[in-house]
């Protein structure tokens, strides 16, 4: 819905997701803003900051596969590794430029996506779930083989580079920017075209979008493929960010995190997957920095070091639980109620 006073003269003043001059200034100002003020942050916030880009790229795959298609995915977190896997073996054992495994990355995981989203033509539901927790579990057993990688399950990653220049966490930071920016562009967009509205039939009534004509197995797989190949793109930065990988770092929980992100943010809406990461990463580092040590202080001496980080995932779950109950259609839905309040100004009622 348009601001009062602000109509659309062509179809493609309508058809455009950024309308309006202010709103175009808006846009500009905020990516200038991300590209900058990296710069004066501490390493802390620069890696947080990066980790949340990171975890942007993921969720806009499985924005695609459970937001817009409706086929829950439980094991994005598996998907991650392949790529993340991938580009190291290519560039460590094989000596690819880690810019050529990009693309790579995503593409291995998208296959291996499609593979594990040919069930679901005949399951749904609770089914589907177990199907693709199976896949989180398959996957990481394969990766877990030493003999996968002809070495040790731990693997060693280059730091991304440019000819001879070695980047930096500010100038890793810009490509994470740029990946981010284009990941949501395409997800904004596809909704749009003829793939993304079959997604959305099929996500609200299979059935009737089988009658109407649409192919279910095609739409079904597509949204696999892309909700897997944005998290193969997604594992190529953690990969060259951490610069270490381990087949813990993509745990189950991580694929409970990325799903609760999306449920927080708002099914079906790019922005809101958005802010369900950010809301998500700000309520981790409030919980790591002020909640965990002040629960261990009241814990009796010799406590396990791991009540930390089972003091997150239990204070992850009670988010989510109170999101389910109280703001079902995630923060999303909020922000619009605000947004159309003041759009409608002077006639908001």
């Amino acid at each position: 819905m348009l601001p009062c006073g602000v109509f659309n003269r062509n179809p493609q003043q309508d058809m455009a997701i950024v309308r309006t001059k202010t709103q175009w200034l808006l846009l500009v100002l905020a990516v200038v803003f991300l590209a900058i003020v990296v710069i004066w942050l501490s390493p802390e916030w620069q890696t947080w900051l990066i980790t949340a880009g990171i975890y942007v790229v993921a969720v806009m795959g499985l924005h695609i596969t459970t937001g817009l298609c409706g086929q829950f995915a439980m094991g994005h977190a598996a998907f991650m590794a392949v790529g993340a896997y991938g580009t190291a073996v290519l560039t460590g054992n094989y000596g690819w430029s880690p810019w050529l495994t990009l693309p790579l990355s995503g593409l291995m995981a998208g296959l291996i996506g499609m593979m594990f989203g040919i069930p679901a033509l005949r399951i749904k539901g609770l089914y589907l779930v177990m199907a693709t927790i199976a896949a989180q579990f398959v996957i990481m057993f394969v990766i877990k083989q030493p003999q996968s990688w002809g070495q040790g399950v731990g693997l060693h990653v280059a730091q991304l580079s440019a000819g001879d220049s070695v980047f930096t966490k500010v100038q890793f930071w810009w490509v994470t920017l740029a990946i981010v920016l284009v990941a949501v562009f395409y997800a904004k967009n596809i909704q749009r075209t003829s793939p993304g509205r079959k997604m959305v039939a099929v996500r609200d009534n299979d059935l009737a979008a089988e009658v109407m004509g649409i192919n279910l197995f095609r739409t079904k797989l597509l949204a696999f493929f892309l909700g897997c190949f944005f998290a193969g793109i997604s594992g190529w930065l953690m990969a060259h960010h951490l610069r270490y990988l381990h087949p813990d770092i993509f745990s189950f929980n991580l694929s409970l995190i990325l799903l609760g992100m999306v449920i927080i943010g708002g099914m079906g809406s790019t922005s809101g997957a958005v802010l369900g990461v950010i809301f998500m990463q700000i309520l981790d580092k409030l919980t790591a920095r002020y909640l965990s040590p002040a629960v261990m202080e009241w814990m009796p001496s010799g406590t396990s070091s791991s009540v930390g980080p089972a003091l997150q995932l239990v204070v992850y779950g009670l988010v989510i639980v109170a999101f389910l109950l109280f703001e079902p259609r995630g923060i999303q839905h909020r922000v619009e109620k605000i947004k159309l309040y003041y759009r409608l100004r002077p006639f908001s009622y």
